[in-house]
């Protein structure tokens, strides 16, 4: 398995970020709100992940950074979980004004991974004739 997590994963665009957050689908699962939007499959990039935690939340940057290495983590090490046959555009939003720990935010991120395979499966299914 392919446990890393380059560049070419993480959503930087600003144009796709602006997308994302514009036309995707959401849902919540403390303290994760989880934004989607399945891909067109002839583009050449696969699936790409954001990881935010806004400033009113947590205001020291250093609380900022650690909750989103731990998120970053945790995503790194359960992507395998995600398996969807075309690629989607994610992004993670911390909403907890508490810093909670690495094991806490994996067992989200494994819960939040499952819903996204039901979410994608159920809806993919629905669409085929």
């Amino acid at each position: 398995m392919n446990f890393r997590l380059p560049k070419s994963e993480r959503l930087h665009s600003v144009k796709l970020i602006e997308e994302l957050f514009s036309e995707g689908s959401s849902f919540f699962l403390y303290p994760f709100k989880v934004v989607y939007k399945g891909r067109a499959p002839l583009e050449e990039e696969g699936t790409a992940v954001l990881f935010s935690v806004p400033k009113k939340k947590l205001r020291k940057a250093h609380q900022r950074n650690l909750v989103k290495r731990r998120m970053r983590e945790s995503y790194r090490l359960n992507k395998h979980k995600l398996t969807l046959d075309r690629p989607i555009l994610l992004g993670f939003v911390y909403v907890s004004q508490e810093i909670m720990s690495f094991s806490d935010i994996q067992s989200k991120m494994v819960k939040i991974l499952d819903r996204l395979n039901l979410e994608y499966h159920t809806n993919h299914e629905d669409k085929k004739p």
